[in-house]
């Protein structure tokens, strides 16, 4: 097989955390009934803009620039701001000798954001904790949520299906790559939760894969791609944003997700190591396999978007999606 890799760039994934976890624990009272909320107001007209990390208890890059904001004192200008550390039992169970275990408690927080599933008995720690913060994402208008990833160094920022995510993405002027996908077969994300998933609805969301795991450098980006997304918002003023987001770039292109790989058994493999944003030039190349099935690429230039490292049975595995060109250098 032959793929090239977006940006020429090479895995420097390691298990090992090169990353401090924060201390979240004079967050924890807020200054709102939820744990771990705080929700500043302007006292301006002006959207409510909601930042969230540790969807996962072990993505702690996103909790890093939520420190990041309360140590520099951010407020906004206009509307409202959240700032929320969502999953902190899981979180308090991080251990950088086994950094995937704090992932989540009992059942993974960003498959949870749609009424059916809220709908049953069940009760857990995720599932108490989505329901405590429901009210409050029912109310914001703009919401980014932080996350890592497994392999790639390439931060990404998946957007959802609709135009106003590529938009979104897109104001951020950073240099990401933008994933147009439609989520989870086994669950629904909170980027895709009620209006932030409706065309034609004001209300938008982002979700950033800021970077690999642990990586001193997915800190880094997380901190430019929250003080983007307040500036891009309103939140804050230019001054304000300008020493933490880094150089610029508007993204001329985006990634159309049009399949899923979703491994039916424990024996499904990849061809290759594959760190993502690989682009397999044929259509009908296999890239991986699964009980003597051959899966292939559908259609030519196919690119692979988030490949786990560890395959499991009824997750995604590999997305697979095409280039799309922006229409204008101002118009998503």
């Amino acid at each position: 097989m032959s793929a090239a890799q977006d940006g020429g760039e090479t895995s420097t994934h390691s298990d090992t955390p090169e990353l401090t976890a924060p201390d979240i624990s004079p967050y924890r009272k807020g200054n709102s009934d939820i744990p771990y909320v705080t929700t500043w107001e302007s006292g301006q007209p002006g959207p409510h803009v909601m930042v969230c990390a540790l969807t996962h208890g072990n993505e702690i890059s996103g909790a890093i620039a939520l420190d990041h904001l309360f140590h520099n004192d951010i407020r906004p200008v206009q509307g409202r701001l959240s700032l929320v550390l969502a999953n902190p039992t899981a979180f308090g169970l991080f251990d950088p000798k086994n950094p995937y275990r704090s992932r989540f408690v009992d059942e993974d927080m960003n498959r949870l954001w749609n009424a059916q599933t809220l709908s049953q008995d069940i009760r857990n720690v995720e599932r108490l904790r989505v329901q405590a913060l429901r009210p409050l994402v029912d109310s914001v208008d703009l919401l980014l949520d932080l996350h890592s990833m497994q392999s790639g160094n390439r931060p990404l920022f998946l957007c959802g299906p609709s135009e106003k995510g590529r938009r979104l993405a897109r104001s951020l002027n950073m240099d990401a790559t933008i994933v147009a996908d439609m989520g989870h077969a086994n669950g629904t994300r909170m980027r895709d939760y009620g209006r932030f998933n409706t065309p034609g609805d004001s209300r938008n969301s982002l979700l950033a894969e800021c970077g690999p795991h642990w990586h001193p450098g997915t800190a880094k980006i997380a901190i430019q791609t929250t003080y983007r997304f307040l500036h891009a918002a309103g939140s804050i003023a230019s001054e304000t944003a300008a020493p933490h987001v880094g150089s610029g770039k508007v993204s001329d292109r985006w990634v159309e997700v049009t399949d899923r790989f979703i491994p039916k058994t424990e024996t499904a493999a990849f061809d290759e190591p594959f760190i993502g944003l690989e682009t397999i030039p044929t259509a009908g190349t296999t890239f991986a396999r699964e009980g003597g099935q051959d899966f292939t690429t559908p259609y030519d230039d196919c690119v692979l978007i988030m490949p786990a490292r560890h395959l499991a049975k009824g997750q995604t595995a590999v997305r697979l999606g095409r280039w799309r060109a922006f229409p204008g250098p101002h118009d998503a």
